[in-house]
């Protein structure tokens, strides 16, 4: 039992014993496999996004406060970080097809009860189920796409894989919006019925069937990860409202995330059986690839949590408005993926894509960092076009260098992580931009609010308005609502140069991946 683990470990070392070895899954048609799959990530990914435009709504309906509402979202975070890293060990244990197919039907069912839900406690314990049952369709979508497809079509079928996984996040508020606005917020989840549905009869009818092979349950590491996982979602959740390191509560989450984390990583390098064998931790392209999917999940989301009621607050648009700008970052991610399937099949280095797609990114954060109150549709326009470009150069060339050299059978638990790590450096991105977000707005209020004399103002003596009792007090509020103004886009301007230094630091990491070559 101490050596079953080690066997595996030589073969990462070699970059054609792992993909092109790999016997391929039999499948009737492709195609229509490849839309089940499809349809199935999308209603999963749209799910992290679809919720937020329909709070208000739902904390009405619902009977729940400001507060207890955001639970609503963190239960179907947390839930579905914690269930993730299972997903290797669950469908080597029932089967990797009998799990997909369970997975889609449990997110139909969770996501119409969602829809059916009366009060905020059902709505939480729902969400929780939505998120257990959907965290098992990203990797398993992933894994099943590269095993029934040939490794020199690798790039191609990553391009129709991760046009959901990045779409998905664009389209959701946008979708959102629309039906809370034209419907009704539970639509927001009865929507998933259709599609899902369909998902799930294509796969009862084309999805092949995998061997698995039996290992024993890692429980402690599961529940290591999972306490660690928790807490730095409740940490980064609950720390505005409770003024962060100011409250017990923040420092148990944090105590809490120190010790499991710790625990956690001594045991997967020195158990008999951990949860994840060590043998995907030796290969370095895979190593690489998880630090990537923390920025592009930081740079991503953070971005779609910001822009919308950025879009919305200080320029006045709607929500159907909001989403026709910010559309045009999903056209960019679509060019740019097929063109860096393009170049991959005719043999274009990897790395070089990946980092050309990074030093984009940046350039569209230095191009948001440029945006004043002053900027009109075409500034939004353009820039998330720039920024979709980027994103979309580097999805696929750095999923096909992680599982280049990556063994078959680790396929699952790598895409597993992969995924996971896209969900934390999103849950930590947004977090840390919307802190930082509220604290240097209080600061550049203060800031600007220390210039506003008499001095600077010419059309009117701020001393004298008190004079003009309910006149004065109107122009005052005007004054230091403008200054709000102000000061929010400096603060957002402030987020975005972050982003910028963010995706420029990850650039060299390229140059210590091994070239790909699939197939």
């Amino acid at each position: 039992m101490a050596t079953a683990a080690r066997p595996a470990a030589p073969v990462s070392a070699g970059p054609t014993a792992s993909a092109a070895d790999e016997p391929l899954l039999p499948v009737r048609n492709q195609p229509l496999l490849m839309v089940g799959i499809m349809a199935a990530s999308l209603i999963q990914i749209l799910d992290t996004t679809i919720a937020n435009v329909a709070i208000p709504h739902m904390q009405s309906s619902l009977g729940a406060t400001a507060e207890s509402v955001t639970w609503v979202l963190t239960s179907y975070i947390i839930a579905s970080a914690v269930a993730m890293p299972a997903t290797g060990w669950l469908g080597d244990r029932i089967g990797a097809r009998r799990l997909f197919i369970f997975s889609v039907a449990g997110f139909i069912l969770a996501s119409m009860m969602c829809g059916m839900a009366q009060n905020l406690g059902e709505m939480v314990l729902f969400r929780a189920l939505q998120g257990i049952t959907g965290a098992f369709i990203p990797p398993l979508s992933q894994s099943f796409m590269l095993d029934t497809s040939k490794p020199s079509r690798h790039p191609q079928v990553m391009a129709i894989w991760g046009l959901g996984i990045m779409i998905g996040p664009i389209l959701g508020p946008i979708l959102g919006g629309w039906l809370t606005e034209s419907a009704n917020w539970r639509w927001v989840f009865y929507v998933n019925l259709p599609v899902g549905l369909l998902a799930l009869a294509l796969l009862m009818a084309q999805l092949p069937h995998r061997d698995g092979k039996r290992r024993k349950f890692d429980l402690f590491g599961f529940l290591m990860l999972g306490i660690a996982l928790s807490s730095l979602q409740l940490l980064l959740d609950r720390g505005s409202q409770l003024d962060w390191f100011q409250s017990g509560e923040i420092w148990l989450y944090a105590f809490l995330l120190g010790s499991s984390s710790w625990i956690a990583v001594v045991h997967f390098v020195t158990g008999r059986e951990p949860l994840f064998e060590t043998a995907i931790f030796a290969d370095r392209n895979f190593v690489i690839a998880l630090s990537f999917m923390l920025v592009i999940g930081v740079v991503m989301f953070a971005n779609m949590a910001l822009l919308p009621p950025m879009l919305q607050r200080l320029f006045g648009y709607g929500v159907i408005d909001t989403g026709i700008v910010l559309m045009p970052r999903g056209i960019g991610v679509m060019v740019s993926m097929q063109l860096s399937s393009l170049l991959m099949r005719r043999g274009f280095d990897a790395r070089i894509i990946v980092g050309t797609g990074f030093a984009i990114a940046a350039y569209s954060q230095w191009m948001m960092a440029g945006w004043s109150l002053a900027a009109d549709q075409w500034h939004f326009i353009t820039t998330g076009l720039v920024q979709g470009l980027g994103l979309g150069l580097v999805f696929i060339p750095l999923n096909v260098m992680a599982f280049s050299t990556l063994p078959g059978h680790l396929r699952t638990d790598g895409s597993s992580l992969l995924n996971l790590l896209r969900s934390v450096g999103a849950s930590v991105g947004i977090s840390v931009t919307t802190v930082l977000l509220a604290s240097n707005i209080q600061t550049a209020h203060a800031d600007l609010g220390s210039h506003v004399t008499s001095a600077t103002i010419n059309a009117v003596d701020i001393s004298t308005l008190d004079r003009f009792q309910p006149l004065g007090q109107t122009a005052l509020s005007m004054i230091d609502l403008e200054i709000n103004r102000q000061a929010a886009m400096i603060a957002y301007v402030d987020d975005f140069y972050l982003m910028m230094w963010l995706a420029l630091a990850a650039i060299p990491l390229v140059l210590l991946m091994r070239k790909a070559k699939p197939g």
